[in-house]
């Protein structure tokens, strides 16, 4: 459908080496978009551009680190300069560090809040002042989480940061829509990425927790791409300020509270 095709357009994400970053790299990218990717190294691109370039489209690496502000306006630069132009930005560049709250640290807080919130809000800011507000169109996905509405033992930091991806999205949405520029949240449930790897090799965990998914499993490799596309599409040009939660139905009030200590098995 014309709606969903991104032919033509770019798709900045942030955070594209692994995880699902790479994941909505593919996902866009066999909608048609063309694809500026970033991590903290270029060699750690290499596999998600082969990737990229398979499906027959454009893949720029780009090195981004989301907590320096020098760091964005450079990358953004970078893909401008390529391109001329940036339709959709992925802010999905994110991190965590599970701990129980009274052993979370001032340095702990600022790593992860700074990555998941700081991060996304200037890597926006720089995309909208410098290719989307120009234009006049533009699509900003934030990614958020389930913990966007949801509280879990051992997710203080990173419980608050997604909040706060939410609130931001709103606002930023209010700022924006004048300039033809959509901003939403997508928030996922459990996913397994390498980031969460050492949960999923517990089985009684995986059980534990997809008794408490209301389809009865985590989400799997291509659960979100409608969503990713959607949201970057046409079709959603008349939804703006949303957190769009695709989590198989955990957070609608099923999920219980999970001991810290099963978390860390």
């Amino acid at each position: 459908m014309k709606e969903f095709d991104l032919s033509g357009q770019v798709a900045f994400i942030s955070g594209t080496s692994r995880g699902l970053g790479r994941r909505f790299a593919r996902a866009l990218a066999r909608a048609g978009a063309d694809i500026v990717g970033t991590s903290r190294t270029l060699e750690s691109l290499d596999q998600t551009k082969k990737e990229i370039e398979s499906l027959g489209q454009k893949f720029l690496p780009v090195v981004l680190d989301v907590t320096n502000q020098a760091s964005i306006h450079n990358a953004v630069d970078t893909a401008l300069d390529k391109f001329g132009k940036l339709d959709i930005l992925v802010a999905n560049a994110g991190c965590n560090r599970r701990k129980p709250s009274v052993e979370v640290t001032w340095e702990d807080w600022d790593f992860i809040v700074d990555t998941n919130l700081k991060g996304a809000f200037f890597l926006a800011q720089a995309v909208a002042q410098k290719a989307m507000i120009p234009a006049n169109y533009g699509r900003i996905i934030t990614i958020g989480s389930f913990t966007c509405v949801a509280g879990f033992a051992g997710l203080a930091p990173y419980g608050a940061s997604r909040g706060g991806v939410k609130q931001m999205t709103m606002s930023l949405a209010d700022d924006w829509g004048p300039h033809g520029i959509t901003v939403n949240c997508l928030a996922p449930g459990w996913f397994q990425t390498e980031q969460n790897q050492m949960l999923y090799e517990d089985d009684q965990w995986v059980e534990y927790i997809s008794e408490r998914i209301c389809l009865g499993r985590p989400g799997e490799e291509t659960d979100m791409d409608g969503a990713i596309i959607f949201l970057a599409s046409e079709s959603s040009r008349y939804m703006t300020g949303q957190t769009l939660l695709i989590d198989g139905g955990i957070s609608t009030g099923r999920c219980r509270a999970m001991p810290f200590s099963q978390m860390q098995k």
